[in-house]
C-alpha cells in the first residue's frame, strides 16, 4: 500500500502554530512596570526594542516561509526536517531576546542574538534548497533564485559580523541586525 505525500498545507498549518507559539512565550516574558510613572516605563526601553525587533523578525521569518512553502509540490521527508531544522532556530528567539533585554543590549547576549539570527539564516537556505532549487521549480526564474540565494549568504555574512562586532559595540551589532533584517520584508527577491 502506498502512502501519500503529506501536502504542504499541513506543513504550513503545523509552522504556523509554532510561530504563533514562539510569539505568545515572547509576549509572555513582557512585564508591566511595578510603579505607575513615566519614568518606570522609559526603564523598560530595551524589553520593548528587544520585542520589537524580535516580532518584526518573526513576522518576517513567517511572511518569507510561507513565500518559499508555495513553492513546494508536496513535504518530502527532507523538507520537514529542514522546516524542522528552521523552526527549532526560530524557537531560540524568545531566549536570546529575554537575555538580551534583561541585560540592556549587552554585548555577550547581543552576540547571542545575532547568533540566532545567523543560524535562522542558514536554517533558511538549506530550506531554500529543499523547496526551491532542489526540485528545479519552473515557477521560480533562475534570476530569482539567484537573488535568494544571493541575499541568504550576504545576509548570513551580515549577521554573523554584527555578533562580532556586538562583543565590541553591542549597540551597533544590534542595530545591524535589525537592518539586515529589513532586507527580507519583501520575500520575493529577484521578481
Amino acid at each position: 500500500m502506498a502512502t501519500k505525500p503529506i501536502s504542504c498545507e499541513r506543513l504550513n498549518a503545523f509552522s504556523d502554530g509554532v510561530f504563533a507559539v514562539i510569539i505568545t512565550i515572547m509576549v509572555l516574558d513582557l512585564h508591566a512596570p511595578t510603579e505607575g510613572t513615566w519614568s518606570a516605563l522609559a526603564e523598560l526601553w530595551p524589553v520593548a526594542l528587544s520585542y520589537a525587533a524580535s516580532y518584526l523578525f518573526v513576522a518576517i521569518v513567517w511572511v518569507n516561509h510561507h513565500h518559499l512553502m508555495r513553492f513546494a509540490e508536496y513535504a518530502t521527508p527532507r523538507l520537514i526536517w529542514f522546516n524542522f531544522a528552521h523552526l527549532f532556530t526560530v524557537s531560540l528567539l524568545p531566549f536570546t531576546t529575554s537575555w538580551m533585554a534583561e541585560t540592556s543590549l549587552a554585548s555577550v547576549p547581543v552576540f547571542a542574538y545575532a547568533g540566532t539570527f545567523a543560524l535562522v539564516n542558514l536554517s533558511y537556505i538549506a530550506l531554500c534548497h529543499e523547496a526551491v532549487d532542489r526540485p528545479d521549480n519552473p515557477e521560480v526564474p533562475k534570476s530569482a533564485r539567484i537573488a535568494m540565494r544571493k541575499r541568504s549568504f550576504l545576509t548570513f555574512a551580515i549577521f554573523v559580523l554584527s555578533g562580532v562586532l556586538a562583543l565590541w559595540r553591542p549597540y551597533l551589532g544590534f542595530a545591524l541586525v535589525v537592518c539586515c533584517l529589513l532586507t527580507y520584508l519583501r520575500p520575493d527577491a529577484g521578481r
